[in-house]
């Protein structure tokens, strides 16, 4: 799908036109996928649109620059600040964008060390995560193996380690699927190529856990949190594919993707899609990110109008 371009990107401390936001071919973070990144939305509210849960994403931007010993140029405040001004000026009311942090031209090799550190945010009206039509969603297991995170921290959002996904959600969209289910080393589902997943069965939710290379997804955080409140039972433990298999419910959930159902797992068809407690925390989590629901409205960053 082709990017709605917007007017400006923040690049590097500066609002710069959309078509003059470039780097040069020997970018190392091009060729050696040194980078981290970001996807965060912007709802519109009834008092203007607002940015969900920016202070966690811009937390884990920098635990993941951390991990991979990128120093960022910017902090959290400054990349907040930042934030809100290209919203403005691109005057969206609703939005995906993309915080990204590489390196830059500077030296090529794999010796990182002296390379520069450039820093992105760029927004456009809409990512479509799952191309689905507002379906439930047919997943296949991928022959592909999530990446053990003793190979690489699986912990950082880094932009090198997503090959995996798109090697995963390519396989299963040529197969006819919408998306991909992987498994770790040992056979315990991790996640999909974009999303988390959850199960549910006897009326308890459960999801992976990171050190099955999933990645701990703020989206997966705000749905453990609304079922919480909801007073369901959840844990965090390993599952297997035939657990997924057994489920009275499966649904998968990311920052592009919200909460979406799933109605068969490699052509086993789910008993409910959506079932209830889907259909639920799906109402809740879209009053959550709207501000129709007071009690998340901290999770708001307003941007103003």
């Amino acid at each position: 799908m082709s990017l709605s371009e917007a007017s400006v990107i923040w690049m590097d401390g500066a609002l710069v036109p959309w078509h003059e936001a470039r780097v040069h071919v020997l970018t190392h973070g091009l060729h050696y996928g040194t980078g981290v990144l970001e996807g965060t939305r912007v709802f519109a509210t009834a008092e203007g649109p607002a940015v969900f849960r920016l202070a966690d994403h811009l937390r884990r931007l920098e635990r993941s620059a951390r991990m991979l010993r990128i120093d960022l140029p910017y902090g959290e405040e400054e990349l907040a600040r930042a934030t809100v001004d290209l919203v403005r000026a691109n005057g969206h009311e609703s939005c995906y964008l993309r915080h990204f942090a590489f390196l830059g031209y500077g030296a090529m090799g794999l010796d990182m060390r002296s390379s520069p550190v450039s820093t992105v945010i760029a927004s456009w009206d809409s990512l479509a995560a799952l191309d689905s039509g507002g379906r439930a969603i047919r997943v296949k297991t991928s022959s592909w193996q999530r990446t053990s995170p003793n190979a690489v921290p699986n912990a950082a959002k880094a932009t090198g380690p997503y090959l995996n996904s798109v090697l995963a959600r390519r396989e299963a969209t040529d197969a006819g699927y919408d998306e991909a289910l992987l498994l770790d080393a040992e056979g315990f589902v991790s996640e999909c190529s974009s999303e988390n997943v959850f199960a549910v069965r006897g009326g308890v939710l459960r999801t992976p856990p990171a050190s099955a290379g999933a990645l701990e997804g703020i989206t997966q955080d705000t749905v453990l949190t609304l079922a919480r409140q909801l007073g369901v039972e959840v844990r965090v433990e390993n599952l297997l594919r035939s657990d997924l298999y057994a489920a009275d419910e499966v649904f998968v959930c990311g920052t592009a993707a919200g909460v979406v159902p799933v109605h068969s797992l490699d052509d086993r068809e789910l008993p409910d899609a959506p079932g209830d407690l889907t259909k639920r925390l799906a109402d809740l989590y879209e009053a959550a990110v709207s501000g129709a629901e007071p009690r998340y409205r901290g999770w708001l960053t307003p941007v103003g109008r």
